[in-house]
C-alpha cells in the first residue's frame, strides 16, 4: 500500500457523485406552471370561476351602462342616471334569482321545466295579440308591465328551452331511447321550431338564432349523428336564408359586414360608428366616461353596442378583460357538463354554456363587424332587465352544479365552521379539551391533504 512522504498512508478522498439532470420542475417557470395546472384542476376551480366571473361581468356592466346611457337619458328628457337605476334593480333582483338557483335540488330544477315551457309559450303568444304586445324598432316582442316597465318572454324561452330540453333528453337517456333518432328528435325539435315560429312572428331574428343554437347544442351533447345534425342545420339554414332574403332590413344588415362607410342612406351608419369608437379607444381607452360616439353619434350605445363605448373608453385591455371574464366563464360551463355524471346536469350545462357563448359572440362579433348585426345584447352586461335576470337565473343553475359535484361538495363542507365541535371544546375540561382540539385539527389536516384543497 503506497504511504505519502510523512509515513502516513493516504487519505481516500470519496468519489465525486455525478450532478443530476435538472427537470422542467425545477426551474421557476416549471414550478409556476405546476402550481397552476395543480391550482386550476382542483374541485372548486369551476365553481369560483362561475361565480366570480358572472359577478366581475354583472358588476363592469352597470358601471358602463352608468357611463354609455347618461346622455341617451338627457336627451330623452330624463334623469341621467335613468337607466342605470333600472339596470341596478334589474341586477339585484337577478342576484336573488342567482342565490336562489344555485341553492335549489336538481329535482327542483327538473320540476320547474315544464312549467316554465308552458309560461314562456303563453307570454310569447300573449306578445301577438293587438293592445298587449308592443313593438319596439320594429320588433314586437315585448309586453308593458305599465309604466316604464316592459318584459320580453323570449328571452324566458331560452331558459326555457334548456331546462326543458334537458329534462327530456335526461329522461330519454335512462331508458336507453336516444340510440333511435325519432326519440332524439320528437318532441324536442318541433317544440323548439315552434318557439322559433312565435318568436319570427315578432321579427326578432337575433333572439331566434340564439334559440337555434341551444337547440344545436342540446342535439350535440345527446350525440346526433352526424347526417342528423347536418340534416336539422340544412332545414335550419335554408329557413334563415328566406327569412333574410325576403327582409330588406336583414339584407341591409347582411351587407354591412366589414363596412367602413356608412353607406347610401346612412345604411350602415351604426356598424361603421361602432368600429370608429373601437379604434378611438387605442390600448387604454380615453378615459371611463369620455366616450364622444355616445353623444348621438352611435345608436342604441347602452344595450347592443356597449361593447364598442367599452373599447372607446377602457380600451384594449378593458374589451380583452371582458372577453377573458367570458372565456373563463364559459370554459368553467364546459368543464362542470364534462365531470358530471348526471345527464340532465351535462344537458342544462352545456345548454347554459352553449347560450351565453354564442349571444356573446355574435354581439361582439356585430361590433367588429365581423357578422351582421342581429339586435342581441352582450349577456350580463348589456342594459336590459328581460335579458339579465333569466341570464342571471341561469349561472345559477350552473353554481348549482358547480357545487353539486362531490369533490367539490366534500371541499365545501371542509371549509364550513364546525361551530358544534367548538362548543363542545369550550365545555369541556381544560385537560380533556387540549386533546379533543388536537384529534380535531389533526383530522381535518389528513382530509386536506387527500382531497388536494387549501
Amino acid at each position: 500500500m503506497p504511504t505519502s512522504r510523512t509515513g502516513r498512508p493516504p487519505v481516500q478522498r470519496a468519489a465525486r457523485r455525478p450532478a443530476l439532470a435538472r427537470t422542467p420542475h425545477d426551474n421557476p417557470a416549471g414550478r409556476f406552471v405546476t402550481r397552476a395546472r395543480r391550482a386550476w384542476d382542483r374541485p372548486l376551480t369551476a365553481y369560483y370561476l362561475i361565480l366570480g366571473g358572472s359577478l366581475l361581468i354583472t358588476v363592469l356592466g352597470l358601471v358602463m351602462v352608468y357611463s354609455a346611457s347618461q346622455i341617451t337619458a338627457l336627451q330623452l328628457s330624463l334623469p341621467g342616471s335613468y337607466f342605470f337605476r333600472k339596470q341596478f334593480l334589474a341586477a339585484v333582483i337577478g342576484g336573488v334569482l342567482m342565490l336562489v338557483a344555485s341553492r335549489m335540488p336538481v329535482k327542483l330544477h327538473r320540476a320547474l321545466a315544464y312549467p316554465m315551457l308552458a309560461g314562456a309559450v303563453f307570454l310569447m303568444a300573449l306578445v301577438q295579440v293587438p293592445g298587449i304586445g308592443v313593438e319596439i324598432n320594429g320588433n314586437q316582442n315585448w309586453i308593458s308591465l305599465g309604466g316604464s316597465f316592459q318584459i320580453q318572454p323570449s328571452e324566458f324561452g331560452k331558459l326555457a328551452l334548456v331546462l326543458w330540453g334537458a329534462d327530456l333528453l335526461a329522461r330519454k337517456q335512462d331508458k336507453r331511447l336516444l340510440t333511435q333518432w325519432k326519440h332524439m328528435l320528437v318532441p324536442l325539435v318541433p317544440a323548439a321550431f315552434m318557439l322559433l315560429g312565435l318568436i319570427m312572428l315578432g321579427g326578432d331574428m337575433g333572439t331566434a338564432i340564439i334559440l337555434t343554437a341551444i337547440l344545436f347544442g342540446l342535439l350535440w351533447l345527446a350525440g346526433a349523428p352526424t347526417r342528423l345534425f347536418v340534416g336539422v342545420l340544412s332545414v335550419a339554414l335554408a329557413i334563415g336564408f328566406i327569412l333574410i332574403k325576403t327582409s330588406p332590413n336583414r339584407m341591409s344588415r347582411l351587407g354591412c359586414i366589414g363596412a367602413t362607410e356608412p353607406g347610401p342612406h346612412d345604411t350602415c351608419w351604426q356598424a361603421v360608428h361602432g368600429i370608429y369608437a373601437l379604434a378611438s379607444g387605442g390600448f387604454f381607452g380615453s378615459g371611463l366616461g369620455a366616450s364622444v360616439e355616445k353623444w348621438g353619434q352611435l345608436p342604441e350605445a347602452h344595450t347592443d353596442f356597449i361593447f364598442a363605448i367599452t373599447g372607446e373608453e377602457l380600451g384594449l385591455a378593458g374589451t380583452l378583460s371582458v372577453l377573458a371574464l367570458f372565456a373563463a366563464l364559459g370554459y368553467a360551463g364546459i368543464r362542470v357538463a364534462g365531470r358530471t355524471e348526471d345527464p340532465f346536469v351535462r344537458y342544462a350545462a352545456g345548454g347554459v354554456t352553449t347560450w351565453i357563448t354564442a349571444q356573446a359572440v355574435i354581439n361582439v362579433g356585430a361590433v367588429l363587424g365581423l357578422l351582421p348585426i342581429a339586435g342581441v345584447p352582450l349577456p350580463l352586461f348589456s342594459y336590459g332587465g328581460s335579458a339579465l335576470l333569466p341570464t342571471m337565473f341561469a349561472v345559477g343553475l350552473l353554481i348549482a352544479f358547480a357545487r353539486d359535484d362531490p369533490a367539490a361538495r366534500a371541499a365545501l363542507a371542509m371549509r364550513q365552521p364546525r361551530f358544534g365541535r367548538k362548543r363542545a371544546a369550550v365545555r369541556g375540561s381544560a385537560g380533556a379539551a387540549g386533546p379533543r382540539r388536537w384529534n380535531t385539527m389533526r383530522r381535518r389536516a389528513s382530509a386536506a391533504r387527500s382531497s388536494g384543497e387549501r
